[in-house]
């Protein structure tokens, strides 16, 4: 199914009334979820091969493998169904993902010329890390010294009981740089949440969004920030806007540009160290679900896995 018949199925759809979730029809958010589905999973050769291509020469166009080449109308339709889903549904990740690229606009380049501004950034440029546990041994930096940028990764990675395997792949973005732009922006997102001590939570994520937002621009986390609190129950919407939002302007604001910073080279670096390096600080006291004795714990026998007491 092309992504102009997904469209045009949409629009022809007449969707009744009925039980509503997060103020979206059910029916028409389970109906959109489809549409985007399938726009989001369609393989870029369907699209030559209506060309009389075959998949090996349209393989051979694309900038990069994942690409999805989409027209105007097609960008702003999923950049409008994408807000709906992530609004609706806020770990849609691959919702917000495509919300973060159909919205970027001038700010990708913007965030590329910064990186270039530095060595440190031209160097990321140049080589392009990935982070993934394919690229980072989480066992190695559990090696590292208590207080490290390194130990302290991992430590917060078992303290949210996350990895670092979740970020989608960048696809509606053309160009081969500014595609890596935005990856890399999505997958230094979990060390925004290490530096600032913050959990993963709706509540914290908004909070950082308005972090990155302040200190990156991205239009995507200007969205999400102004539309997140909605979801928030009366007590938690008043603690976000009286102490973590004041925070994460004035942090992420006076801050030096993350996007430039090159973690990967820093795993050994006092993680104190680092903050006052970038002009960063710690977010206000945020509600762990796990204690953090017991994520030192679990990185301690990492550690001991590696041979190190």
């Amino acid at each position: 199914m092309s992504f102009r018949a997904a469209t045009s199925s949409l629009r022809r759809t007449t969707v009744p009334a009925c039980s509503r979730s997060a103020g979206v029809p059910r029916r028409q958010l389970h109906r959109t979820t489809a549409v985007l589905s399938q726009a989001q999973a369609e393989p870029q050769a369907q699209h030559a091969a209506g060309a009389g291509k075959t998949n090996s020469d349209a393989a051979n166009d694309l900038p990069y493998p994942e690409f999805v080449k989409l027209n105007w109308f097609e960008n702003a339709f999923l950049a409008a169904g994408s807000a709906v889903m992530s609004r609706a549904n806020p770990y849609r990740g691959d919702m917000i993902a495509a919300l973060g690229e159909t919205t970027a606009g001038p700010s990708l380049p913007r965030l590329r010329d910064i990186m270039l501004e530095s060595e440190e950034g031209r160097q990321i440029l140049k080589d392009r890390p990935r982070v993934s546990s394919s690229t980072v041994d989480m066992n190695q930096l559990a090696t590292y010294p208590e207080g490290s940028l390194g130990r302290a990764y991992v430590t917060w990675l078992e303290r949210c009981g996350v990895t670092p395997d979740t970020r989608e792949p960048v696809r509606y973005i053309e160009d081969p740089e500014l595609a890596y732009v935005m990856q890399r922006y999505r997958e230094s997102h979990d060390f925004y949440h290490c530096i600032t001590n913050l959990p993963v939570s709706v509540e914290y994520e908004i909070a950082l969004k308005y972090f990155e937002f302040a200190n990156l621009g991205l239009p995507m986390t200007a969205i999400s920030a102004l539309f997140g609190p909605l979801r928030l129950p009366s007590e938690k919407r008043a603690r976000l806007m009286n102490e973590f939002i004041p925070w994460a302007l004035k942090c992420g604001g006076g801050a030096k540009s993350l996007i430039s910073v090159y973690w990967e080279k820093r795993w050994d670096q006092d993680v104190e160290e680092l903050r006052r390096e970038l002009g960063v600080w710690n977010a206000p006291e945020a509600r762990w679900s796990k204690p953090l004795t017991v994520a030192k714990e679990a990185a301690a026998k990492r550690a001991t896995f590696m041979g190190v007491d």
